[in-house]
């Protein structure tokens, strides 16, 4: 597995920068630092850490106006938060199914 490869697998199987990304997908366009850090409950500079390697990787784009800095994603950006989401969605709906009854089960299956 290359370098690149890598960095990609262990930031998006991470708690925090996952919820940096959904946080910005939500956000539908472009959004402070500060508020993606409360999102993700986490610091602002551990944020800005995550966002420099989401750059470099060009999920996102930072958007400088004076000394006002707002984050957005970029079009690949938008593509794997949508797909992050889905993962999401498909592992919270597996897990539903695993908890019902037997009974219900099959309920279901007819």
């Amino acid at each position: 597995m290359t370098e690149e490869k890598r960095v990609m697998v262990e930031m998006f199987l991470r708690e925090k920068p996952a919820k940096i990304l959904l946080g910005l997908k939500t956000s539908k366009g472009s959004v402070y630092a500060t508020l993606l850090s409360k999102e993700a409950n986490c610091t602002y500079s551990h944020t800005i850490k995550i966002l420099n390697v989401f750059r470099d990787l060009g999920i996102v784009k930072f958007e400088k106006t004076g000394r006002i800095k707002k984050v957005a994603l970029t079009d690949d950006g938008w593509d794997i938060a949508h797909n992050l989401e889905a993962m999401i969605k498909k592992f919270m709906l597996m897990e539903e199914t695993s908890k019902k009854t037997p009974k219900e089960k099959k309920k279901t299956k007819k």
